[in-house]
């Protein structure tokens, strides 16, 4: 793909086709990711590729702890609640997904369900979870080259024809995912990122919501007019 039609293409899939994903095409991936920036060439990130019988033992463990109310265990922070104009983004993409799924407002047992499959990681073939060496916990420059390295990661998946969507409802139950991983302990888990062939007549994959435009996000200085 042009590198162009892999930005403006991209976007969070969240229904996925059953096919396997082969081993070889996500290292070839992961190869194009670690290319990402990282601050004084650091490097922190490691990554837990997850299929088969281990991943559905996280699904399951996720799910069930969920619904019996056990409290979340996220180990990367989690921040305040969004507010103002980040909250109203935030309801209209969920006010986007849940018409493209025909989710009523007052449907809470579909509701419900949409809410789960995250924590099921949207169902996807494979899972990849995102950790970074417990020795840098704190640091400014560390969550930003995570963050640098999941873009590539996500844009070189749908540059060979996979999708992802990245979420973190499928770290939430923390001790399920490092059993059933084998996460060392001198790692914190930081972000999951669902990986799979798209299920392109999967509703919610036709969702592209609205980005904010440059003359919004930027400020030009010393520029001419």
């Amino acid at each position: 793909m042009d590198f162009d039609d892999v930005i403006f293409g991209r976007r969070s899939i969240r229904g996925y086709k059953p096919d396997p994903v082969p081993r070889e095409l996500i290292e070839e991936i992961l190869t194009l990711a670690m290319r990402a920036p990282s601050s004084m060439n650091t490097q922190p990130w490691n990554f837990y590729v997850i299929t088969g019988e281990p991943l559905d033992r996280i699904r399951k463990g996720n799910t069930e702890r969920t619904l019996a109310g056990v409290p979340q265990s996220r180990e990367f922070r989690t921040g305040q609640a969004f507010e103002g104009i980040h909250r109203e983004r935030q309801v209209d993409v969920a006010k986007q997904l849940f018409g493209a799924m025909g989710i009523e407002r007052d449907n809470k047992e579909k509701r419900q369900d949409w809410v789960l499959r995250g924590f099921r990681q949207f169902d996807a073939p494979v899972c990849v979870i995102i950790t970074y060496d417990k020795v840098l916990d704190g640091s400014d420059d560390t969550p930003f080259d995570c963050g640098a390295v999941a873009t590539a990661l996500v844009n070189a998946a749908w540059s060979r024809g996979l999708g992802t969507v990245i979420n973190s409802q499928g770290i939430m139950q923390s001790p399920v995912v490092r059993e059933h991983a084998g996460i060392a302990d001198d790692q914190v888990i930081m972000k999951s990122i669902a990986l799979g062939w798209p299920d392109m007549d999967f509703p919610s994959n036709a969702v592209v919501p609205p980005r904010k435009s440059v003359a919004e996000a930027a400020t030009f200085v010393g520029f001419d007019a």
